[in-house]
């Protein structure tokens, strides 16, 4: 008969022998959706996550919010007259959008739609820009206190309100992404879609993952450059900028980002806006409100938010460009 020692030794290498530790490898998977790129790059002793699923939740997003899916569930809500039932993702979306909407007091407003569209930046091409008579007839069609999210049903008070999406969805694609991850057992992962991202745990020897934050060039049309490199092992990152996309009316560039106050592209001393926060839905949605703000709001509006932190680069009164961050975001950057 064995000894309990003996016995327990040979356990050990019987486990040694069916369970063999196995080394963490890195896989990384290539994508276009939502009318943009996608990189997820994750490490795990297997290929737990593959492109065709991948691939499919995005699509079911699309389904539920693109605008330029004729037949999705965003477009039927534009469409309907009073209310509608909406899915899972969609009804997740809109309430973020609410709190959001409710913290920047109406600075984000996903009502915009008959605005964005009047200039030039919606699923449809346009003419000609609108005039003031026009901005004021579709500023009664906006609004989000127009609008009433009561479980799955959205309610609209409005037939001509219709709601855009863009300035926060992409976000949340890159969270349900980043969930199916670590549904799959995968702790260490970079999620990045449209320059949007999140990133969770370290690199098997420990070091850490570093993103670059892009920032506009010095001078008229100059390329964007890399102005810091950040590292963190938790979190999401978003940017929202208004130099790369843009309508250019002689010498002066028409935003693609609408103030849904006054119904005209902002026009503010803000170039771009990159959001540090615990999910990109969250960073997503702040940015473009943080953009519509002076560099001195949006320093304090940041500064008010446990696990909110920001880089700002503006235009001074000069026409010189400089940059600022909030003290967190300062703790994020590495040098080289």
């Amino acid at each position: 008969m064995c000894s309990l020692k003996t016995a327990s030794i040979l356990i050990v290498l019987l486990l040694s022998f069916v369970r063999p530790d196995k080394v963490q490898r890195q896989y990384s998977i290539y994508g276009y959706a939502q009318g943009t790129s996608y990189t997820v790059k994750y490490f795990a002793t297997d290929s737990v996550v593959t492109k065709k699923a991948l691939d499919s939740l995005l699509l079911q997003i699309d389904s539920s919010m693109s605008l330029y899916k004729p037949f999705s569930q965003i477009n039927a809500f534009n469409s309907c007259s009073k209310e509608m039932k909406i899915d899972t993702h969609f009804a997740r979306v809109m309430q973020k959008s609410f709190e959001v909407y409710k913290a920047t007091d109406g600075l984000f407003d996903v009502t915009v739609k008959p605005l964005v569209q009047a200039w030039g930046f919606g699923s449809e091409r346009i003419k000609s820009l609108p005039d003031s008579a026009r901005i004021t007839e579709l500023l009664k069609c906006t609004g989000m206190a127009g609008l009433k999210l009561k479980g799955d049903l959205l309610q609209k008070r409005s037939p001509c309100l219709q709601v855009d999406l863009n300035g926060i969805a992409q976000g949340y694609s890159v969270d349900v992404v980043a969930d199916h991850l670590a549904k799959k057992g995968v702790r260490s992962y970079v999620v990045e879609i449209g320059g949007e991202l999140r990133i969770n745990g370290t690199k098997p020897d420990g070091t850490m993952y570093k993103i670059g934050v892009e920032g506009p060039g010095q001078g008229e049309n100059a390329e964007p450059i890399l102005k810091h490199t950040v590292s963190f092992n938790n979190g999401a990152i978003t940017t929202s900028g208004n130099y790369q996309k843009y309508i250019q009316q002689g010498k002066k560039r028409i935003s693609h980002l609408i103030d849904p106050k006054t119904g005209y592209p902002l026009d503010t001393e803000m170039i771009s806006v990159t959001v540090y926060a615990k999910d990109a839905i969250t960073a997503d949605g702040y940015d473009n409100a943080l953009m519509a703000m002076t560099v001195k709001q949006a320093i304090k509006f940041v500064d008010q938010r446990k696990g909110m932190e920001a880089y700002m680069v503006y235009r001074r009164a000069d026409g010189s460009v400089a940059d600022t961050l909030t003290a967190g975001f300062k703790k994020l950057i590495v040098t080289q």
